[in-house]
């Protein structure tokens, strides 16, 4: 099974609602493949998505999930785990995993979804104190960061493509997500904290240009590597929210040159942890959605799904013209085709 995983260590990238238009039309072109979606995310934003969005009860229906014994989520199955973290206990996953489709009719039927849940914020302080403990014999770390690990390794005939939503930080729930991870879609915005994040990005996964020696062994790639287990490889550069004010000479696309010239370097130096040997063959643009994302988010629904015209949103009505639909899918379309 080939795990994808959406992430940026900086919040407000489009990450999220990038992440539910990106599967929801990689399913539906392939309609013959199983596709598991693992929210690792205490806000569970993609989750709600799934389930209806914000006008389709898709919060009631999330909790309705988590309200189930067992809790029908990755808090519900790390619930389980935190009793017996360094040997998995008698367990199907498949307890803790949701048909979105039953809730949401404009899911592709060959999606299934491991629910987010805000546990993970609670569970985590518990989960870091067990990965530090000193157990003679076994690694408490990696026993802990194959969490997710071990729950994929039981479907993994069942599906074809897991994709990851990884929250924007780097906790130790971010780095079980991480692990289990194949290949990595980092989304960027056109601004410095972008460039900054990204930059951050590789020191926290690859640790590279770490400010000192200290940190080495405390690396997540170095334990990792220790352990001979594998990196996750940078597939995509999505740069996310394009809009018709980027124009060559503006400062947004003086900071978007200088991330792809961050990543050339990178791919000069580490060329390992990419898939592409030249910066432009991984990277895409993706337009910003306007009103047709608002309204797509708002419904649960994929751009391919939504009507054009005047939709009811929260009892106001809003138009979704039929040009920027197209164009809206067209640029989804551009990263579905890279993976």
């Amino acid at each position: 099974m080939l795990t994808y995983a959406f992430w940026n260590n900086k919040g407000g990238t489009g990450k999220t609602s990038l992440a539910f238009q990106t599967i929801c039309r990689y399913a539906d072109r392939n309609p013959s493949k199983r596709i598991l979606v693992v929210d690792v995310c205490p806000q569970a934003n993609l989750s709600e998505l799934f389930l209806g969005g914000l006008t389709n009860f898709g919060s009631k229906n999330l909790l309705e999930r988590q309200g189930l014994m067992p809790r029908c989520s990755v808090g519900g199955y790390f619930q389980l785990r935190l009793p017996s973290p360094f040997a998995a206990p008698d367990f199907s996953v498949q307890d803790f995993l949701t048909k979105p489709a039953e809730y949401n009719p404009t899911i592709p039927q060959n999606v299934d979804l491991f629910c987010g849940d805000p546990l993970l914020e609670l569970q985590a302080n518990a989960i870091n104190t067990l990965s530090n403990a000193q157990i003679p014999g076994i690694d408490p770390w990696i026993e802990i960061i194959d969490w997710i690990k071990d729950a994929l390794d039981q479907v993994k005939d069942e599906y074809d493509v897991a994709f990851i939503d990884a929250n924007p930080s780097f906790s130790i729930y971010t780095q079980i997500a991480l692990s289990t991870t194949n290949l990595l879609i980092l989304p960027v915005m056109a601004d410095d904290s972008s460039r900054r994040a990204i930059q951050n990005a590789f020191s926290l996964i690859y640790g590279l240009k770490l400010p000192s020696e200290v940190y080495s062994k405390y690396a997540f790639a170095n334990k990792l590597e220790q352990s001979n287990r594998s990196l996750p490889q940078v597939h995509i550069v999505a740069k996310n929210r394009i809009t018709q004010y980027m124009g060559p000479a503006s400062a947004y696309a003086a900071v978007l040159r200088s991330i792809e010239q961050d990543v050339a370097s990178l791919i000069n130096s580490n060329h390992e942890i990419f898939t592409f040997p030249e910066v432009q063959q991984g990277i895409v643009s993706i337009r910003d959605f306007q009103t047709t994302g608002v309204v797509a988010f708002a419904r649960g629904c994929p751009f391919y799904r939504l009507p054009s015209g005047k939709l009811d949103i929260g009892g106001r009505r809003v138009q979704v013209q039929e040009k920027y639909k197209t164009d809206c899918i067209n640029a989804i379309d551009a990263l579905v085709n890279m993976l």
